[in-house]
């Protein structure tokens, strides 16, 4: 599967009526905690990996843009995060180690954590991968009764939101957001205001973060294999201890 036709989000900020139905199949496909009756104020954390929020009269989806080339991929030193073929940057919960550089290095502050779990796990969107092996849309963009979000082949989306642009040219800012921020993403938003009004982040700019990180660390090769040996000592004795824990809650049973 070409990069062309990598699946992708188009949200439509004008389109939005602030409904949270997307909020809402989002917790019901990942088996999250209950909506919360003010949503509109919510933030992103591992209860809601997408959320609707109200800003300067518009309303806006937050959730990850699942980056093109990810930095979030590309810093996790056990790979437990994966741009798949498909699009969607996916998390394999049982790799992870709970270093969180996924979090500190995601331009879009989108990971969370679970803070409050004896064994934490990383939180966000997965773009609904499961569904979207099987062939469906995403279960946000199923539910949106004003086609506000919209899912489908990235090179289709870019098309449709450039139709819109052309068709309302004083409807919309002529700028498709994520289409070259970070070397693109695979969410894409339409907007009628400059789109830091929206509160989404434009100092990201257009080359791949990880090539930038790519630059740095390869002019100091010792320091990458030395963190790189660290990180993996750390891993192993966390892992350990999992395991050792494990083992003497079995016994003991």
């Amino acid at each position: 599967m070409g990069i062309s036709s990598q699946k992708a989000l188009l949200f439509d900020s004008t389109r939005c009526i602030g409904c949270g139905a997307c909020y809402v199949a989002c917790k019901q496909v990942n088996r999250l905690p209950p909506a919360q009756e003010n949503f509109l104020d919510e933030k992103l954390s591992a209860a809601s990996v997408t959320v609707v929020n109200q800003r300067n009269g518009r309303f806006v989806r937050r959730l990850c843009m699942h980056c093109q080339n990810p930095t979030c991929v590309s810093v996790c030193p056990v790979a437990a995060l994966e741009k798949t073929v498909e699009g969607p940057v996916i998390y394999h919960a049982d790799r992870c180690m709970g270093c969180r550089y996924c979090m500190q290095a995601c331009p879009f502050n989108v990971p969370t954590y679970e803070w409050n779990q004896t064994q934490p796990r990383i939180k966000k969107c997965t773009m609904c991968y499961e569904r979207v092996k099987q062939g469906k849309s995403t279960a946000c963009a199923e539910v949106c009764p004003t086609g506000a979000t919209l899912f489908g082949n990235r090179d289709e989306l870019i098309e449709e939101a450039r139709a819109r642009i052309r068709a309302h040219p004083a409807q919309y800012i002529n700028h498709i957001y994520g289409l070259q921020e970070v070397g693109g993403t695979s969410v894409l938003v339409l907007s009628d205001v400059p789109i830091e009004t929206l509160g989404y982040p434009t100092h990201v700019g257009t080359e791949p973060l990880p090539m930038l990180t790519w630059e740095v660390l390869r002019k100091i090769p010792n320091f990458v294999v030395v963190g790189s040996v660290l990180l993996g000592g750390i891993w192993w004795i966390t892992k350990r201890r999992v395991e050792v824990q494990r083992a003497e809650q079995q016994e003991e049973v």
